[in-house]
């Protein structure tokens, strides 16, 4: 596996990435609308990071921000394989959000792996 990026949660999209691209010269290589959420990606050497905005009140992104405020979201593993990947955690006993990859931003194959289980930091799987 290798680092992917790092999902940031945030309520000004626009402003974070103009910093983003401003002052760490990452700019923004992919936008979409996504399962109520704005995705961007910035490029930054060989990983990202994912900007995420939601679109509205509800939803495991917007909720976050009530509780936690703007800031790192998750970490991000690219795998060739993310269902092996994700056996793998299940033997390894840790506590899985998705027993199934599924569809994520951009196109990928997606699965997370819930924090309680890897030092209180969020983990996703990507397959590209």
């Amino acid at each position: 596996m290798e680092f992917d990026h790092a999902g940031i949660a945030t309520a000004e999209f626009d402003d974070l990435a103009a910093l983003y691209e401003t002052v760490f010269d990452a700019p923004v290589v992919h936008e979409e609308e996504f399962e109520g959420l704005r995705v961007g990606f910035c490029e930054l050497g060989g990983g990202y990071f994912e900007l995420l905005e939601p679109l509205g009140d509800d939803g495991p992104i917007a909720d976050y921000i009530d509780r936690q405020g703007s800031g790192l979201h998750h970490v991000a593993l690219r795998t060739d394989d993310v269902a092996g990947a994700l056996a793998r955690a299940k033997e390894a006993d840790l506590a899985l959000i998705d027993e199934e990859p599924r569809p994520g931003a951009w196109g990928h194959d997606v699965a997370f792996v819930h924090p309680d289980s890897t030092g209180g930091v969020l983990v996703e799987f990507v397959e590209h």
